[in-house]
C-alpha cells in the first residue's frame, strides 16, 4: 500500500465522513477501506484529532513548534551558563 502523509485537514475531513458512514450502520472495517486507511491510523487519528475543529488542529500544531522552540532555547542557555560557570571556575 502506498504511504501518504495527510495534511490536518483532511484527517479531520476524514473522521468526520467516517462518523457519517459509522452512524449509517458501517463497521469501522468498512469505512477504512472506504477511506483508504488502515484501522490503525483510523484509531491513531480518532485519538489525536478526535473531537477537534480544523482551527483547533491548527492551534495545536503551533504550539507543538512554539514547544519544541522554547525548549531548543532553554537547552541553549542551560548550555550556556554551564560554559560560563566553567570559565569562571577557571580564572580563581
Amino acid at each position: 500500500m502506498k504511504q501518504k502523509r495527510h495534511t490536518v485537514d483532511q484527517i479531520i475531513a476524514k473522521l468526520r465522513r467516517a462518523d457519517v458512514e459509522i452512524g449509517q450502520g458501517k463497521k469501522v472495517p468498512e469505512v477504512c477501506r472506504l477511506l483508504e486507511i488502515t484501522e490503525q491510523t483510523y484509531y491513531r487519528w480518532r485519538q489525536k484529532y478526535g473531537g477537534m475543529q480544523p482551527e483547533m488542529a491548527k492551534e495545536l500544531k503551533a504550539l507543538q513548534k512554539e514547544n519544541a522552540r522554547l525548549k531548543k532555547l532553554v537547552a541553549d542557555q542551560a548550555l550556556d551558563m554551564e560554559i560560563l560557570k566553567e570559565a569562571a571556575r577557571g580564572n580563581w
